[in-house]
């Protein structure tokens, strides 16, 4: 099976990965099924030989040296490494080998030493990350000040566009380190003991003699072989058979992919598989585009979004209202998942200073009920954030392609901290997934060819959409003597609107300004605009759409018939000759009782709106508003194009 794609004019090769189960297996030798807790248990055995060596290897070079050499990318004798982190180590010198008396194939060990060289590159960031902020370590810890970030930017490697969120991290670990040890850390190996090594196979450093995965002639299937041992000590290759698993591929991969080798890990039971696949999809750009999606952050309103276009004059208009996704509701919850887990975290620290550790203490047993309990509301948290995460991220995309944008401009807030806000609001802003959203965002828009570019968020709120001039925050458009933050007036061009609208409005033209400075980052292959230019920002306004006069009643249309009757509607259509609903016949009226009914909100017009929140009398909950994402979560409908004139055909009266 070839494992290149054939690529067209405009189209890319693109990898993802899905998860995949491995339910049974086959032993190739003797044709034995095997049950599912079988499999598992000789998947744990090659994972666990595997997940040995790796805590090995990291535990011996485990040190600024040895990462310096490995992520420096040449060898003593100056010659350049391979690619492949295994090939690497092998050039290297740092082999690894099983415990005595076992015998395992070269390929598990070529997947022990890919999986620990991949750590192992990933910790070089953050040995310079910590260098460079002990080089610039600053005389208040918990407050820099502006010479003091500037020197620890130049410090770090890339440190000019790294968000402040990441060096304040580092600093309190450097911080908590010296408190507890009386002196500086002399580097992240100091810091952090050798990580955890995983427990699963990564079969993508194997070849033929491990492993081979086949597409099946079902377009939902394959077949996976992999060589897996007998025991769990494993004395010799006779030790070692062939296990042929079925596996049934998600039905997000195309049927055209090109499937790769899996890596499987067990998780509560079971043998899981994540499943690389490579399928062809439109390339992305990231200048030439002439309709964006502008995205907005919000707490309670998490996404508004809108799209604007870019005419050949230059000039740019937005096309329509926007939308809103409302998820009010989803993050309640998750703030009411968090207290809980913090209350429970406090009885277990409780019960583990009660019973001091003794295994025989009467509390022994609910100190486990506890952590029981803990790891279940932590994945109701995560389980809650991934579902709203790529709700949120298919809204948007979905945004995008009903407005036939190309591109999707989101603000960068990676430099956000919650502060000042109080410690309710500070709390819920730093539990909101913004930065899964993006991720997923990017995701989804690769399938349909769509960039996600990010733009500096400064003055995107604070600034008039259509002349740059700043805004007056109020309560909302009724009450405009009362300061508050949701509802924005220009006191220059007269413009007003939700803050949240204007925000979009101001990111999609920045975007579209700034189009020509995009650049891709190398580190994360990320498109962005990394810094705001003073002549394109000027450029970067929305022209008014020019509004119909209340006063011009000029006839664009026939007009519609009106009927004096004072008589109710009725259909022009004859009766129905027999019921055609539980409910009986009808034979006139124009609302039939047959219908089913819709689901709550379905047919609501959930637009762009602001009004002053009610102190008085019965307030909404944010669950009544409509029908959406676990019915908390509401998602206002795209309105692009302009309003159709009324074609609708003459109803009158049969009399």
């Amino acid at each position: 099976m070839s494992r290149k794609l054939p690529l067209a004019g405009g189209e890319t090769a693109r990898t993802a990965c899905a998860r995949g189960l491995l339910r049974t297996g086959v032993e190739e030798k003797t044709g034995e099924v095997l049950p599912a807790g079988v499999l598992v248990e000789r998947v744990g055995w090659a994972a666990d030989l595997a997940s040995g060596m790796v805590a090995a290897l990291l535990t011996e070079h485990w040190n600024a040296a040895d990462v310096d050499m490995l992520a420096g990318g040449e060898d003593a004798g100056g010659r350049k490494l391979p690619s492949n982190a295994w090939m690497a180590l092998r050039r290297l010198g740092w082999t690894a080998s099983p415990a005595e008396g076992i015998r395992v194939n070269d390929r598990v060990v070529r997947m022990a030493q890919e999986t620990a060289g991949r750590t192992l590159r990933s910790a070089k960031w953050r040995a310079d990350l910590t260098s460079g902020v002990l080089a610039a370590w600053p005389a208040d810890p918990a407050r820099r000040t502006a010479q003091e970030w500037d020197a620890a930017r130049e410090a770090v490697p890339g440190g000019q566009f790294l968000p402040s969120s990441v060096i304040n991290s580092r600093t309190r670990q450097i911080a908590a380190f010296a408190t507890k040890h009386g002196r500086m850390p002399v580097d992240v190996f100091e810091v952090e003991a050798a990580p955890r090594t995983a427990r699963m196979l990564l079969l993508s450093a194997c070849d033929g003699q491990q492993a081979t995965i086949e597409r099946a002639d079902d377009p939902g299937r394959a077949l996976l072989r992999l060589q897996l041992p007998t025991r769990p000590d494993p004395q010799s290759y006779a030790d070692w058979t062939w296990v042929a698993c079925p596996i049934s591929l998600p039905p997000t991969i195309p049927a055209n992919a090109v499937v790769h080798l899996p890596t499987l890990r067990i998780h509560r039971g079971r043998v899981r598989a994540d499943l690389a696949y490579s399928h062809v999809v439109p390339k992305t750009r990231p200048s030439g585009h002439t309709v964006a999606l502008g995205v907005d952050w919000g707490l309670n309103t998490l996404l508004s979004a809108g799209a604007a276009r870019l005419h050949d004059d230059g000039a740019i208009t937005a096309l329509g209202s926007g939308g809103m996704f409302r998820a009010a509701g989803v993050l309640a919850k998750q703030h009411r998942l968090r207290r809980l887990s913090e209350h429970l975290h406090t009885k277990a620290d409780h019960y583990q200073r009660l019973t001091g550790g003794t295994e025989h203490h009467h509390l022994t047993g609910r100190h486990a009920v506890l952590d029981e309990e803990i790891r279940h509301v932590s994945d109701r948290r995560s389980n809650l954030n991934d579902a709203l995460a790529w709700a949120a991220a298919r809204w948007a995309v979905d945004q995008a392609i009903t407005a036939g944008a190309s591109v999707i401009y989101v603000e960068d807030l990676r430099s956000m901290e919650a502060r000042g806000m109080g410690r309710t609001i500070n709390t819920r802003m730093s539990q909101v997934v913004r930065g899964r959203i993006v991720d997923r965002m990017r995701h989804l828009a690769a399938e349909a060819g769509i960039a996600v570019v990010t733009v500096p968020a400064r003055g995107t709120s604070k600034h008039c959409p259509q002349c740059l001039a700043p805004l007056r925050h109020r309560k909302a458009p009724d009450r405009p003597t009362t300061p508050g933050w949701k509802w924005a007036r220009c006191g220059s061009c007269g413009w007003q609107g939700d803050r949240d609208q204007g925000a979009w409005q101001r990111i999609a033209a920045r975007g579209l300004a700034h189009q020509t400075k995009t650049v891709v980052d190398r580190a994360s292959g990320t498109m962005v605009v990394r810094a705001v230019v003073d002549t394109m920002e000027a450029d970067a306004v929305v022209v008014a759409t020019p509004k119909t006069s209340r006063t011009d009643r000029s006839k664009t249309g026939p007009t519609r018939p009106r009927t004096n009757h004072l008589m109710p509607r009725r259909r022009e259509v004859p009766s129905p000759v027999r019921p055609s609903g539980r409910a009986g016949q009808r034979p006139e009226g124009h609302a039939p009782t047959d219908r089913q009914r819709l689901p709550r909100a379905a047919h609501r017009h959930q637009s762009v709106t602001t009004i002053s929140t009610p102190t008085t009398g019965h307030r909404p909950r944010g669950a009544a508003l409509g029908a959406g994402f676990h019915l908390h979560a509401h998602a206002a409908p795209p309105r692009w194009a302009e309003p159709v004139s009324d074609l609708t055909v003459r109803i009158g009266s049969l009399s």
